[in-house]
């Protein structure tokens, strides 16, 4: 995933347009990107010196089961695990050149359960990206700078929350909000 990242910042086309979320303007009260929310106002509130670097990198890790070639037996299923920056537009965030599909999780219905070793790899690398940083090139500056990258958001249905966080979501459960 890292290479992918720096990838954005080497290539002419998406250098110019990485920072955007970081100068755009719009009208209070309104909402066109993700950093007009107010759960990314609060985490620059949390992170003072990741939110001083605009070049810094937001993300999303979406998670989802799916059997093969539309088979409904699901004797077998796949489970893909897609990262999205959204430091791009939002007319590019989504564009699927820019949603890195990162590992691709093969298994029965009772090995779900263990989502979560298979994701650790990519935990420990985005730990990294959060702790340690990487060196990267930019293009729009021609120079190179410490890239630091924070999980911002997770998409997924509740079975794979209760998956990936080792909560039962068969029963009542409780929504945890982090303020």
């Amino acid at each position: 995933m890292t290479p992918c990242l720096q990838r954005l910042y080497s290539l002419r086309v998406t250098a110019e347009h990485i920072m955007q979320h970081a100068t755009h303007h719009i009208e209070e009260g309104s909402m066109c990107h993700p950093s007009d929310g107010e759960a990314w106002k609060h985490f620059d509130r949390m992170y003072p010196d990741f939110a001083e670097e605009p070049r810094n990198v937001r993300l999303d890790l979406c998670t989802d089961g799916f059997a093969p070639h539309g088979q409904c037996n699901r004797t077998y299923l796949f489970w893909s695990v897609i990262i999205s920056p959204y430091n791009l537009p939002l007319s590019m965030c989504m564009n699927f050149e820019y949603i890195f599909l990162t590992m691709v999780i093969p298994g029965v219905p009772n090995s779900k359960r263990l989502i979560d070793m298979y994701l650790e790899p990519l935990i420990e690398e985005l730990l990294q990206l959060w702790h340690v940083g990487v060196r990267t090139y930019h293009h729009a500056t021609d120079g190179v700078f410490m890239m630091w990258a924070a999980l911002m958001w997770t998409v997924n249905g509740l079975p794979v929350y209760g998956m990936t966080s080792r909560w039962s979501t068969a029963r009542v459960m409780d929504v945890r909000m982090y303020e």
